[in-house]
């Protein structure tokens, strides 16, 4: 059901979706201050954050995935990018380490009573996670707000700390709902 919802919302007002969700995420990112950061190479229905990528890169460490097997493993966001598995485009491969991030910026289909993720069935960010020694600061975002108070989901699935979408933001445990502008990543407006 959240697919259609998604996939009907993104038919009109694309763009400003997208600018709302970059916002708030951009408010976190301040906050939190990391210097190392996982965000995502976007497919159609996920929120397109790649104009984030160039204003934090001067500042904070940015990796994205790299599709392996049924994971992936992060590798640092360099040009050139290519076409790979899912359509999804991806830097080419550079040494494999597994570095600490400090937060990690996940793309969801919906989020669920237990605040955990409703993803794409193919368990890539739950096996992941699981290898990390730390848990980062985790922020799913969603181009429409699809909640459910239910429990959707297993023990294994991720869970966030912070729930983006164009018409709020959940913390929780909380909910902000955020109406004001906030300049960009880098710092000034």
């Amino acid at each position: 059901m959240c697919r259609q919802k998604v996939e009907k919302a993104l038919k009109t007002g694309r763009l400003t979706r997208r600018a709302k969700v970059i916002a708030k995420l951009c408010y976190f990112i301040k906050k939190n201050n990391p210097k190392s950061i996982l965000l995502y190479m976007p497919m159609g229905h996920e929120p397109d954050i790649r104009r984030l990528f160039q204003t934090l890169r001067k500042r904070v460490k940015v990796y994205v995935p790299f599709m392996e097997g049924e994971s992936f493993r992060l590798v640092q966001y360099r040009l050139p990018l290519q076409k790979k598995k899912y359509g999804i485009l991806e830097p080419n491969v550079s040494h494999f380490y597994l570095p600490k991030i400090e937060m990690a910026v996940v793309p969801v289909l919906g989020v669920d009573g237990r605040f955990r993720r409703v993803g794409f069935g193919k368990g890539m960010y739950d096996r992941f996670f699981a290898t990390l020694p730390k848990r980062p600061v985790t922020v799913f975002v969603e181009a429409v707000r699809c909640l459910s108070r239910e429990k959707l989901t297993d023990d294994y699935d991720i869970e966030a700390d912070i729930y983006i979408t164009p018409e709020e933001i959940r913390v929780r445990g909380k909910r902000y709902v955020v109406r004001t502008r906030y300049g960009r990543c880098g710092g000034r407006r």
